[in-house]
């Protein structure tokens, strides 16, 4: 598809308005979900929550948000699973849903919808949505993995995270508490697509082809693609499937809200509203 384009005849309320309306007119819903939509939820990586959880580490090793603190490359495994502890602890275990995840459940919970994300915090799970029409692409904070794998195979982690927050002194775990593979022994890591060592396990993908059996299901059908918060780090996951899919599909429609990427091909522009806002615009439409 060709260049890329957003409408520059409406204005934000009146996509609002067709974005409802197709809401409620759709046969189906499916979310794609980045990053930009839990940072629109509060969860932000860096500023006041950063240094609420991290100002040691900061002063310690010079980062000044999570995404920097996670690829540090720390001297002892002690260190570095004393940032993630923390890191994984705040952004997984101890964090509410969000007003802005519960309110687009609001919106789609009558529909027959599927989300994917990119995201690896949990949120939809929290708010409330059906862990049968969750696909998280990219991992979850919530398990472990071999850091080289012996096997396809991923462990829950949150008593082990737990107890290293809990037992963590001058940004550092106690020895012990580093988490082995029960297989072969090697470190655990966090299960995470930063490489090609990601565990893809048996929950990775039973959820990869729940979602594909629907998205054949209404492949013809009257369909939404709501793309939230979707940057352009991964867009072959979500944003570009979503473009390929209203295209071939000429009942389908696509809408994309972003702080400062909306947009859409020309070749899909007349099936597309494209808002350029706070992702919170979304609890406005909440009936």
């Amino acid at each position: 598809m060709s260049a890329n384009y957003s409408a520059m005849n409406e204005t934000n309320e009146q996509k609002l308005q067709k974005l409802s309306l197709w809401i409620d007119r759709a046969e189906a819903v499916v979310i794609g979900a980045g990053a930009g939509l839990s940072a629109a939820a509060g969860f932000s990586c860096s500023g006041e929550r950063f240094m609420a959880h991290f100002a040691d580490f900061e002063k310690k090793y010079g980062f000044h948000d999570m995404y920097s603190g996670g690829f540090y490359p720390y001297e002892t495994l002690e260190e570095f699973w004393a940032f993630w502890s923390r890191n994984i602890l705040i952004n997984r275990y101890d964090c509410p849903a969000g007003k802005l995840y519960e309110d687009l459940l609001k919106l789609v919970k009558d529909k027959n919808y599927f989300v994917i994300t990119t995201n690896v915090d949990h949120r939809f799970q929290v708010a409330g949505f059906d862990k049968a029409r969750l696909f998280y692409t990219q991992g979850d904070y919530g398990l472990f993995q071999c850091s080289k794998p012996c096997r396809q195979e991923t462990y829950d982690n949150e008593a082990a995270v737990r107890k290293m927050v809990r037992e963590q002194r001058d940004m550092k775990i106690p020895s012990e508490l580093i988490p082995c593979c029960p297989v072969c022994g090697r470190p655990l890591t966090a299960n995470l697509r930063t490489d090609d060592t990601f565990v893809e396990d048996a929950g990775w993908h039973a959820a990869s082809a729940r979602y594909h059996k629907f998205l054949e299901k209404y492949a013809d059908g009257h369909i939404l693609f709501l793309e939230l918060g979707v940057g352009m780090n991964t867009p072959v996951i979500i944003k570009y499937p979503f473009w390929r899919m209203t295209y071939k599909n000429k009942d389908s429609r696509y809408a994309c809200i972003n702080f400062d990427m909306a947009c859409a091909p020309g070749e899909i522009a007349a099936r597309s509203v494209c808002i350029s806002a706070d992702l919170n615009v979304l609890s406005s439409l909440v009936k």
